[in-house]
């Protein structure tokens, strides 16, 4: 998943099974996964495996919780932004990015194990499946102890974790996640673009926020909330507020602001 993962109380087997499962299925970068196999085939009408079903449907649900902000048709778009290979191998490239590739979210029908949606249309599931298997490899602990991957986190027990830009918050129980631009960045054709797209433009998101950090009953809620109020831009506090969770916006220029329930609920170390 181009991420570093720690655990705390779990056998360390049992995680990396865990998310070799999900990256077996899910990564765009390797021909033989399930996903770029659905991605390249020319029917309309797929057969998909109980675990692609079940993400996808988490995918859907997500999309509908956040009025199709958190969008798993977005493919076409992050490999017009040159997000078409490992992060690792990106490099800056004198070629301008490709065109807009907005929402297909109409287009995609899940029943069951079948999947309908028309032939070009590329799914990406990076919405929902790191949360997910973070989420899973959780559930496996023993005892007290964490699940975290690429900042995105699941406890039991309280865990003490650093926040962007400084401070740190103890996590009780659930989850808590980031979303953000800081690390994953490139340049196409002069561009500066970013993995976050937004699915009413097609193109990247200009937000405001550097990063945007949640606190949710699980990592998953969490993620999903966090990817929301990030696109969201300066309605992200709000946003938040109204389904009564914790937010921390950090903006591009280092201030931080903090949604109400953040202020009320939150005490940071």
């Amino acid at each position: 998943m181009g991420c570093e993962i720690a655990a705390a109380g779990a056998d360390p087997a049992v995680v990396a099974g865990v998310f070799s499962r999900y990256d077996e299925v899910f990564t765009r970068f390797r021909e033989t996964s399930e996903l770029s196999r659905l991605n390249a085939s020319p029917a309309a009408l797929l057969l998909v495996s109980p675990l692609f079903a079940r993400a996808l449907a988490c995918a859907l649900e997500a999309a509908a919780d956040t009025e199709g902000l958190v969008d798993p048709t977005l493919g076409a778009a992050l490999e017009g932004a040159g997000y078409d290979r490992d992060f690792a191998l990106l490099h800056e490239e004198p070629s301008a990015p490709g065109a807009a590739a907005p929402s297909r979210l109409a287009e995609l029908r899940l029943d069951g194990l079948l999947l309908r949606r028309p032939p070009g249309l590329l799914l990406d599931l990076n919405g929902v499946v790191k949360a997910l298997a973070v989420d899973e490899a959780a559930a496996t602990l023993s005892r007290d102890g964490f699940v975290s991957a690429g900042g995105d986190l699941a406890v039991r027990g309280p865990v003490d974790v650093g926040l962007p830009g400084g401070d740190a918050v103890r996590v009780v129980r659930g989850g808590l996640a980031t979303s953000g631009v800081v690390s994953r960045r490139w340049r196409r054709g002069g561009e500066e673009q970013h993995h976050l797209i937004d699915p009413r433009t097609g193109r990247p998101s200009t937000s405001p926020w550097a990063q945007v950090t949640v606190s949710g009953a699980s990592c998953l809620a969490a993620d999903v909330a966090a990817k929301a109020a990030f696109l969201l831009g300066e309605d992200g506090p709000g946003w938040l507020d109204e389904r009564g969770m914790a937010g921390r916006f950090l903006a591009a220029e280092g201030e931080v602001v903090l949604n109400d329930v953040w202020q009320g609920e939150v005490v940071c170390t």
